[in-house]
């Protein structure tokens, strides 16, 4: 069962748009880029990232606003303007001696099918487009921008027993 091979992930890999976010980006008069993160995931990348997970965001997006997100949480694999997913993916991987079946992919579009169809675990929020639903191992209850990097890290952290409160984690 899926349970059952989260508690063998050592690597989690994110896309931004879609999944981090609920796909909406708003544009100011100057033309910067605006999105809007949940703070649960982003305490829940935090509390992963010190129980020993390898988080790394691949994303086709250039935002400084995003880079600065997630250095801020802590995410040293920050990867931005991709193409090509899986080569990065399969760069990493290889850096870091990580086991593709102890990778978990959370994407949205069609951009990630190539990596979730790679890797070990492949979840998707519940309003990823049909093609990546149907390729998905799990489908969260939570949509993009909503959750849905909380819902599995969580489920992965429980199921390696690291869950738990963490008083040095700050939610932002």
């Amino acid at each position: 069962m899926i349970l059952k091979r989260l508690e063998y992930v050592k690597a989690i890999f994110l896309d931004v748009d879609g999944v981090l976010t609920d796909g909406s980006i708003f544009v100011n008069e100057v033309g910067e880029q605006l999105r809007t993160f949940n703070v649960k995931d982003g305490y829940a990348i935090q509390l992963a990232i010190k129980k020993g997970i390898k988080i790394c965001v691949i994303t086709g997006g250039k935002s400084e606003g995003v880079l600065r997100r997630f250095e801020g949480l802590g995410v040293e694999e920050i990867h931005m303007g991709i193409t090509d997913k899986l080569a990065i993916l399969e760069a990493i991987l290889e850096r870091y001696q990580i086991n593709k079946e102890e990778v978990l992919f959370i994407g949205d579009d069609m951009p990630d099918l190539a990596c979730m169809q790679y890797v070990g675990i492949a979840a998707a929020p519940q309003d990823a487009v049909e093609e990546i639903k149907a390729i998905s191992h799990y489908i969260s209850s939570k949509e993009g921008g909503r959750g849905v990097v909380r819902d599995v890290v969580e489920k992965v952290l429980k199921l390696q027993n690291k869950w738990g409160a963490d008083f040095s984690v700050k939610s932002v």
